[in-house]
Order: structure tokens, then C-alpha cells, then sequence
């Protein structure tokens, strides 16, 4: 059995005010295809004003939704090259 290591790398990219923080994640795959997500914080006004949480409430819901559309995405291709349906096990 031959092992391979392959590497991806996701990008991030935040956009702030005093209130909102969005953030953009993108990985390109080894096929050229690339998958966008967009998460999104507010903070509420009285909470003190901490940036980097904002960039982590923003970023693990970018990375979640990007989660969910990799999963899609290899169930869809599983479901071409069967001509079946294929399941979601959760973990």
C-alpha cells in the first residue's frame, strides 16, 4: 500500500468595523476547483470590543459552512461514480 501526503491550504480573510466582522474562506483543491464561504460576527454593544474574537466566531462559521460544502460536494461525486445515493455518517 503506497501513502501519500497532500496538502491544502484555506485562506481567510477578514473585514471589521467597531461592531461586525465577516470573514471569507476559500481552499483551492487539486483539481482547480475552489470553494467560498462567508461567516459572519456582531458583537453585541455591550460587550467590550475584542477583535480577534470577532475573527473567530466569523472564521469557525466560515469554516463550518465550508465543511458542509466540501461534504456536498464529495457525496455528489461519490453519487456520480456509484449511480447511487450515498449517506452522511456524522461524527
Amino acid at each position: 500500500m503506497m501513502h501519500t501526503t497532500v496538502g491544502w491550504h484555506i485562506e481567510l480573510e477578514f473585514q471589521e468595523d467597531d461592531q461586525h466582522t465577516r470573514a471569507a474562506a476559500m481552499v483551492r483543491l487539486p483539481d482547480g476547483t475552489e470553494v467560498r464561504t462567508h461567516g459572519h460576527a456582531s458583537r453585541h454593544h455591550a460587550d467590550p470590543n475584542q477583535p480577534r474574537v470577532g475573527e473567530e466566531v466569523a472564521a469557525a462559521r466560515a469554516l463550518n459552512e465550508l465543511a458542509m460544502q466540501l461534504l456536498t460536494k464529495a457525496h455528489d461525486e461519490i453519487d456520480q461514480a456509484s449511480g447511487r445515493t450515498s449517506h452522511t455518517i456524522n461524527v
